[in-house]
């Protein structure tokens, strides 16, 4: 027990010293407030969202992801009538008769080059449960739908379990794909998928789609060079539920489900791979006893154990201009118990992390963020708030 405490106390040294590298003026200017905020609800009609991103076209649309293989557009506050994209026939349904899943459509990115290549990517489990990440086309003679002919599977991962297939996408700033893949589900990682770096499970991976077809590997990934797997930008998660980059510094923040007592949320500093976040030997800041925790073991910035919610959802670092206050902080919740924390650097550099709304009644499923930077956050039950200015 002395060697495990040592250990931690170390670590969390060395990530406090790792901290102070941020620039100051991306910190907010004061103590985060929940009475600087609310919630207003912006679209309801929703079933099972799991995802809200936005295209960046400048057209002002929000894109709602629906688990059982369909997304809408949200546009002044109006859901479209038909669905932007439908792969229903695609993607595991079982939760249509057998209740709640974490299978399904469960991921959603645009291309940043999308207003003139009209390229998005999906994250889902098809009908077998095993993860597909697709490339497809908006239409070519309407905007507001997709080409659901034109899918074009990137990568597959056969999952050997039906839970923790992850699901979150996203393109970084320096233009490449990044997929979020949990450790293949059960308990406890039996295959030690998440140390293993001849397996995807239980990473964040990182893919150059720029070409006319399929992926290459980036030359600067951390394993290229290694004779393990190239694809591969961060390892050492459980079940990664929502990354995001912060829209001013690039940095990456992870949420991680965590197992039977901690969840947590990790970092990476902007272009910063082959970091190891610890799992299966580490739930948030202790040791679980599978196994000794690696020298390399990177701890989360914040963690919360499970009187306080059983699985967190990653969010976002809020980057409007709506609610200036909030700028430069970043937000997270949780699934089961409705929970919304916001996390930040103090005038140190250290990550401070607090406990801002309760009683929300909301399965918080995901964050999202408009064209402008402002917040969102989805709601399971089938509804989507933005967060607004206070009064």
């Amino acid at each position: 027990m002395v060697k495990k405490f040592l250990f931690v106390t170390f670590i969390l040294a060395f990530t406090a010293l790792a901290n102070l590298t941020i620039a100051q003026d991306s910190a907010p200017s004061s103590h985060p407030s929940s009475e600087s905020f609310r919630l207003t609800e912006l679209a309801q009609g929703f079933t099972r969202p799991l995802g809200l991103e936005n295209a960046g076209d400048g057209s002002g649309r929000l894109f709602v992801v629906e688990q059982g293989g369909r997304v809408y557009v949200v546009q002044d506050g109006e859901k479209s009538s038909a669905p932007f994209l439908d792969i229903s026939s695609l993607v595991s349904q079982e939760a249509n008769d057998m209740g709640y899943t974490e299978r399904g459509l469960l991921g959603l990115a645009f291309a940043p080059d999308y207003a003139d290549s009209g390229r998005f990517y999906v994250n889902y489990t098809d009908v077998d449960g095993n993860s597909v990440v697709a490339r497809y086309l908006v239409n070519a003679g309407d905007p507001s739908i997709a080409d659901p002919n034109s899918g074009e599977i990137i990568l597959f991962q056969q999952q050997p379990f039906a839970n923790h297939n992850g699901g979150s996408l996203g393109f970084g700033s320096d233009g490449f794909l990044y997929i979020g893949l949990g450790d293949g589900g059960s308990q406890g990682d039996p295959y030690g998928n998440g140390q293993n770096l001849y397996s995807w499970l239980g990473k964040i991976l990182r893919i150059d789609v720029s070409g006319e077809t399929g992926y290459t590997v980036p030359d600067d990934n951390p394993f290229v060079n290694s004779g393990e797997l190239p694809e591969i930008w961060a390892y050492g998660l459980r079940n990664p539920w929502r990354f995001s980059f912060d829209a001013e510094t690039g940095d990456l923040l992870i949420g991680d489900v965590g197992g039977s007592e901690y969840e947590e949320i990790n970092f990476a500093a902007a272009g910063e791979g082959g970091l190891n976040f610890g799992w299966n030997t580490m739930e948030g800041l202790y040791p679980t006893g599978f196994a000794p925790a690696p020298d390399d073991t990177v701890l989360p910035i914040a963690n919360y154990d499970h009187s306080l919610g059983v699985s967190v959802s990653g969010g976002y670092v809020y980057r409007g201009e709506a609610i200036p206050q909030l700028r430069g902080v970043y937000f997270y919740g949780d699934w089961g118990s409705g929970n919304i924390w916001a996390a930040w650097r103090n005038d140190a550099g250290e990550w401070q992390s607090e406990l801002l709304l309760t009683g929300t009644g909301m399965l918080i499923s995901s964050f999202g963020v408009d064209e402008a930077n402002e917040l969102y956050v989805v709601d399971y039950s089938g509804s989507i708030y933005r967060f607004d200015p206070a009064g």
